[in-house]
């Protein structure tokens, strides 16, 4: 029987503990400890020079009843900032910051659930199948820790991340992306005494924002610039600006469109630019980087079905969902790992206003049990 209390406790300590993206060691010591305790087999791979963090991403062993091939489960263990010095603030069964961090229910409600079904299948003694688990790294900052994976550790064919809101959802289609990197190179001069020499790069930059089509494109694609960066003081005409901006999509043929109408954008503000001399300016540089690769889960795919005959013997609904945003799963997906994500009720994430209400840790806890007894029982559900 989940116990609600300890599930809660855990949360509480799990959050005083910072591990903002690349320092996420002292977490993972923490970490690594409940799971030995657990008659778990632990490990950290050699991912961190890769990533930058001060840890490897953990991994987690958890042997089973049977030989079958093991069930996945994963969560990350990095925060985004203000997520420094957390005081978790119980009220009326709902967790929050005391406002001035967010709550770092992104991701560690997902630990603390985990951490509960493996102390309640230990304390019921019943049968359950061999399980995986990998704990990432710096998923918050492009998904590095699973990007950086050390692949030889993990056997498991399929499973369940769990980092979203709804814990009656399952989402099983997320999108590509592609980060763009649009770099304006202009001339310098005094903005006083002789404009007329200089090439402003934000003004350059303006022109091809002001033909661009920023926000929902259509119900499968998005586009956005959110950052940019130039100049040096106002009276100095801008030699050099940075735009940063990404595109994602469902359909890839759509991500190729969107990414080179966004580049033809810039090329040509800085090509029709009037007065361009001798030295080839202004100019434009690009870099496209694909930030992660779309996922698809088929309907009739064993993850969905053992998600929903776990919602049937819970008496609640589930949903199957689309995802804007990326997360470790789109990482496994590509790895030939269908991995479903599901959730633990965090809302208003990234945020000071962040929060999650206990009640629904627990329905996600009842999830994972329940799909985990599915995978024990029958073999229906092997990965193909």
């Amino acid at each position: 029987m989940i116990n609600v209390h300890r599930m809660t406790d855990t949360f509480m300590d799990l959050v005083q503990i910072d591990s903002v993206s690349r320092e996420e060691s002292r977490l993972a010591a923490y970490l690594k400890k409940q799971l030995d305790l657990l008659g778990a087999e632990t490990v950290f791979d050699g991912s961190a020079p890769q990533t930058g963090s001060d840890t490897g991403n953990l991994i987690a062993r958890v042997k089973g009843s049977n030989d079958r091939a093991p069930l996945l489960f994963s969560a990350h263990m990095d925060t985004v900032e203000p997520g420094r010095g957390i005081k978790p603030v119980l009220t009326n069964g709902r967790i929050t910051s005391d406002g001035t961090t967010i709550l770092g229910a992104d991701d560690k409600s997902a630990i603390a659930i985990l951490l509960e079904m493996l102390r309640v299948l230990k304390e019921s003694g019943k049968p359950h199948p061999p399980m995986e688990f990998v704990f990432s790294t710096c998923e918050e900052i492009g998904l590095l820790g699973a990007k950086h994976l050390d692949w030889s550790l993990i056997s498991a064919r399929q499973g369940y991340v769990l980092d979203t809101r709804d814990p009656d959802g399952l989402v099983t289609r997320a999108p590509s992306a592609n980060r763009l990197t649009f770099t304006v190179v202009g001339r310098d001069a005094h903005a006083g005494s002789a404009p007329e020499k200089g090439i402003n790069a934000i003004l350059i930059a303006a022109r091809a924002i002001a033909t661009l089509d920023l926000g929902r494109l259509d119900a499968e694609t998005t586009c956005n610039l959110g950052v940019i960066k130039g100049g040096d003081a106002i009276n100095i005409v801008p030699k050099k600006v940075q735009v940063d901006g990404e595109v994602r999509s469902h359909d890839d043929d759509k991500l190729a469109q969107v990414t080179q109408r966004m580049i033809d954008a810039f090329q040509a503000a800085a090509t029709s630019y009037p007065d361009r001399g001798d030295d080839d300016l202004p100019y434009v540089s690009v870099d496209v980087h694909p930030d992660f690769q779309r996922t698809h889960i088929p309907d009739h795919h064993a993850v969905v079905r053992m998600a929903f005959k776990a919602a049937e013997r819970l008496n609640r609904p589930l949903r199957l969902q689309v995802a804007g945003g990326g997360s470790d799963a789109n990482v496994f997906f590509q790895q030939g790992i269908n991995t479903g994500v599901l959730g633990t009720g965090m809302t208003d994430v990234h945020s000071v206003r962040e929060y999650v209400d206990v009640a629904d840790m627990v329905k996600s806890c009842e999830m994972v049990l329940e799909v985990t007894a599915i995978y024990q029982e029958s073999t229906d559900y092997d990965p193909s």
